[in-house]
C-alpha cells in the first residue's frame, strides 16, 4: 500500500543589493500550516523586496515533489526554476 504524499511549504522572502539583484533576506522558512505560511508571509511582505508562500507535495525519501502551488506573492521574486 502506498502512503499518501505530504505537503511541503515553504515561505521565502528576499532583498535588493546594491546592484539591484535579489538575495534571499533569510533562510527560506518550512510550515506545517499552508495558511500559518500564507499569514507570515503578508505580515513581512511591506518589510521586503518580494516575499513568497508556496507548497507542492513530496515524497522526499525518493525525491518526487509535485507542482509548486503558489499561496502568496508580492513584489520582486527571483525565476524559481
Amino acid at each position: 500500500m502506498n502512503q499518501p504524499l505530504g505537503k511541503l511549504i515553504i515561505m521565502a522572502a528576499f532583498d535588493e543589493d546594491d546592484e539591484g539583484n535579489l538575495v534571499p533576506a533569510f533562510d527560506p522558512r518550512e510550515f506545517n500550516d499552508a495558511a500559518r505560511a500564507k499569514r507570515e508571509a503578508q505580515m513581512i511582505a511591506g518589510r521586503h523586496a518580494g516575499v513568497i508562500a508556496w507548497q507542492r507535495t513530496a515524497d522526499p525519501t525518493i525525491g518526487e515533489y509535485g507542482s509548486p502551488e503558489v499561496l502568496f506573492q508580492d513584489g520582486k521574486i527571483p525565476d524559481m526554476d
